[in-house]
């Protein structure tokens, strides 16, 4: 791997020029040619190589510095390439930015020899219908939220899975997630975690007016459709994407979700595993001996 993306969390940047220098020269050091978008070359003073869209069509492997967010943000425009992303954590929680800064050469040195494993992760394909034709389109790798714009207001939804009437909610919103995205908001309506290797999907109901309607675990085979009922007319509804983008969900309209055919791929640190991330992220208990 000779040609690398690197993104920065953009602007205002809490990373550290000093660590950014240090990678681009250990990176050109060993031949690597670097391509960078307007706000991570201006974070050590140097001119854009591409714009942020067109990064990733140059490139082998991807090395984003912050944390969920910005790799969130850069898997949208990358997936579509299938170029390996390795995310290196510079924020607070980093369920997807794995590798920390004391492995980051060891892992980029390993994963430029070829030796690293690459985990394939669930997209999930998002359309919006409205009167039969298809006005929007996306691909989330971690959730799908549906919710009121205005606070304190229920939203009502009708949901079938393979066009069998599954329930009806009546709550502050709904979530469907994949398993990289049953660690996210999910994980906080209430949601189980699912290992990323699970061929599943899950729904959560954020604070449901029933308290029967919990979450529940599907296969990723199933084909899920959403409706707002017609009594949310001229109401603020709005469809989530990643947290990162968004778009009005009118009464009536159809949000269709299903597994997409395409993965985003993330480059797993030597020694660290699914488990080990839970145990360091969640402050779960460590290993006892019996």
């Amino acid at each position: 791997m000779k040609n690398i993306g690197l993104f920065c969390k953009p602007r205002p940047s809490s990373v550290d020029p000093k660590i950014v220098n240090t990678l681009v020269q250990w990176l050109r050091d060993r031949g690597c040619k670097l391509y960078m978008d307007q706000d991570t070359a201006e974070l050590i003073q140097e001119t854009a190589t591409c714009s942020h869209e067109e990064v990733p069509s140059f490139c082998e492997l991807i090395i984003v510095l912050g944390g969920d967010g910005t790799l969130l943000n850069v898997a949208r425009i990358a997936h579509s390439h299938g170029v390996p992303i390795l995310g290196v954590n510079l924020g607070s929680l980093g369920f997807l930015t794995e590798t920390t800064l004391e492995d980051l050469y060891p892992t980029l040195q390993s994963t430029l020899n070829g030796k690293c494993e690459i985990e394939h992760r669930m997209l999930l394909n998002a359309s919006l219908w409205r009167d039969g034709a298809k006005i929007q389109n996306f691909n989330v790798l971690n959730d799908i939220v549906i919710n009121k714009g205005a606070l304190a207001r229920i939203v009502n939804l009708t949901v079938l899975v393979n066009d069998q009437p599954m329930t009806s909610y009546r709550a502050d919103g709904l979530i469907i997630a994949t398993p990289t995205g049953s660690t996210a908001y999910s994980l906080s309506a209430g949601g189980p975690i699912i290992h990323p290797s699970m061929h599943a999907l899950v729904l959560s109901p954020i604070c449901p007016f029933v308290l029967t309607n919990r979450s529940i675990v599907i296969p990723d085979t199933s084909e899920i459709k959403v409706q707002l009922t017609k009594r949310h007319e001229d109401e603020d509804v709005r469809i989530t994407l990643d947290g990162q983008m968004g778009c009005d969900m009118r009464s009536g309209d159809i949000l269709a979700a299903e597994k997409a055919q395409i993965s985003v791929k993330l480059v797993q640190a030597p020694e660290k595993n699914y488990y080990q991330t839970l145990r360091t992220k969640l402050h779960w208990g460590g290993m006892t001996e019996s």
